[in-house]
C-alpha cells in the first residue's frame, strides 16, 4: 500500500460544505488555537509513545486500549488494517496507531482521519508528511462526523477512534445518530472518550491557566471563554453522565467497557506556581491503584475527567 501524496498547497481554509453555525464555530476555536492546541493536548511526547504530560495517565489508558484491539486482531491473522478516527485534531492518535500496525507486523494499513477544524487537518498533513513507508497510507481531510459516517457506510473500518472533546462537541440532538453511526461503522473496535459532568474544568482548545475567565452554561450546553490575550471564543459544548453514554451505544453495540479515567492524577497534580515540582513513585503507584479500583464505581465514575468507553458489535 503506498502512502497517500500530502498536497500542501490544497485549500483547507474554508469551513466544510454546509457545516452548521455550530460546527463552523467549533471549527474556529480550534482554527484560532492551532499549534497550542497539539501542544497543550499532546505535551511533549507528541506522536512518539511518551505519555509524561500533564494527562499522561489518561492517555496510557487510552493507548492501552487501542494497543490490545491492534493485538487481537494480529492474533486473528490478520495482515491488514482500516483505522478511521472521527475528530483526530493534529493525527497525533491515528499516527501512533497505525505505526504500531506496522511494528506488529501489518503489512497494508489504512488510516483516515476527520476533524471540522482545517489547522488540525493541515497540522496532521505535515505530521503524516513524515511517514514514509509503503506498508502505510494516510489521508486526512476536513469534514463533518456524521456526514463522513454516513459516506463511509457500514463496517467502514476496524477500529474506530474518536477520543477526548469530540462527543462533547456533538449537539445533543444529533448524539443518537452520532453514536449509531459509529457504531455501525467498525466491525472491531470502537475506542470513544467524553469530558464528564463532574471533572475538573477544561477549556479545552487550551490550558486553564489561558483563561482570564470561563463559563459552562448546562442549559444550553455551551461553553464561554475569555482567553488571557483578549480573545472571547464561545463554543458548543455538552458534558457526559455515564449513564447517559451508555444509553447513547448500547442500542447500537455491544459495551464491553464503561470507566472513569482520570480520577485523581489531575487533583494530585502539582500547580506550577504553588506546588514544589518533583517527583514521588509511591504516591504515582498509589494513584494508579485508586484508579483502577474506583473507575468503574457508580460513585466514582461521572467525577473522573473522562469517561472512556470500548465497544464491539453485537447486541448492547
Amino acid at each position: 500500500m503506498a502512502t497517500r501524496h500530502i498536497d500542501f498547497d490544497q485549500d483547507v481554509s474554508a469551513p466544510p460544505l454546509q457545516a452548521l453555525p455550530g460546527q463552523a464555530e467549533i471549527a474556529r476555536a480550534y482554527d484560532a488555537a492551532g499549534a497550542d492546541y497539539r501542544d497543550y493536548a499532546d505535551g511533549d511526547g507528541g506522536t512518539a509513545l511518551d505519555f509524561s504530560g500533564r494527562y499522561g495517565f489518561a492517555d496510557r489508558e487510552v493507548w492501552s486500549r487501542i494497543d490490545a484491539a491492534l493485538i487481537e486482531l494480529r492474533a486473528q491473522g490478520r495482515h491488514a488494517i482500516r483505522v478511521l478516527d472521527l475528530g483526530c485534531g493534529p493525527g497525533t492518535w491515528l499516527l501512533r496507531t497505525v505505526a504500531r500496525a506496522r511494528d506488529l507486523g501489518f503489512t497494508a494499513v489504512e488510516g483516515r482521519g476527520i476533524d471540522l477544524s482545517p489547522a488540525m487537518i493541515d497540522l496532521a498533513r505535515r505530521a503524516a508528511a513524515g511517514v514514509e513507508d509503503p506498508r502505510i497510507g494516510l489521508s486526512f481531510d476536513v469534514g463533518d462526523i456524521l456526514e463522513t459516517l454516513e459516506q463511509e457506510g457500514r463496517h467502514a473500518c476496524d477500529i474506530a477512534l474518536c477520543l477526548y472533546g469530540v462527543l462533547n462537541h456533538v449537539a445533543p440532538g444529533t448524539l443518537p445518530a452520532v453514536t449509531g453511526a459509529l457504531a455501525r461503522s467498525t466491525d472491531g473496535a470502537l475506542i470513544a472518550t467524553v469530558r464528564t459532568t463532574g471533572s475538573l474544568p477544561s477549556i479545552f482548545i487550551s490550558g486553564i491557566e489561558r483563561a482570564r475567565r470561563f463559563h459552562q452554561d448546562h442549559e444550553h450546553d455551551r461553553l464561554a471563554i475569555d482567553l488571557a490575550d483578549g480573545r472571547h471564543i464561545e463554543f458548543g459544548l455538552h458534558l457526559f453522565h455515564a449513564d447517559e453514554v451508555r444509553a447513547l451505544f448500547a442500542p447500537h453495540c455491544m459495551v464491553r467497557e464503561l470507566v472513569g479515567i482520570d480520577l485523581f492524577h489531575s487533583r494530585f497534580r502539582p500547580e506550577r506556581g504553588w506546588n514544589p515540582a518533583g517527583d514521588d513513585p509511591a504516591l504515582d503507584a498509589g494513584l494508579v491503584r485508586l484508579e483502577h479500583f474506583c473507575a468503574a464505581d457508580p460513585a466514582f465514575i461521572d467525577r473522573a475527567a473522562h469517561i472512556l468507553l470500548r465497544a464491539g458489535p453485537g447486541e448492547g
